[in-house]
C-alpha cells in the first residue's frame, strides 16, 4: 500500500524529535499536574526550539 509507506516515512519525521526531546532534551517525565505542568510546558517548548536549532544546519544544507 503506498499509503502506508507515505504514513510511515512522515510518522518517523514526527517522532524523532519527541525522542531527541526523551533521551537528550531531560523530557522523559512523567505527566505532572498545576504549576510544575506549566514549567514542563515551557521547558518542552524551549527544547524542541534547540532541536530546530540542531536541525537547522542540516536543512539549510539540503536546500543549498
Amino acid at each position: 500500500m503506498p499509503g502506508y509507506a507515505v504514513s510511515q516515512r512522515k510518522r518517523k519525521r514526527i517522532e524523532e524529535p519527541f525522542g531527541w526531546g526523551k533521551t537528550i532534551g531531560g523530557l522523559a517525565r512523567p505527566m505532572l499536574r498545576g504549576r510544575r505542568e506549566a514549567r514542563l510546558q515551557v521547558k518542552f517548548t524551549l527544547r524542541m526550539a534547540g532541536y530546530n536549532l540542531i536541525r537547522l544546519p542540516k536543512l539549510i544544507a539540503a536546500q543549498a
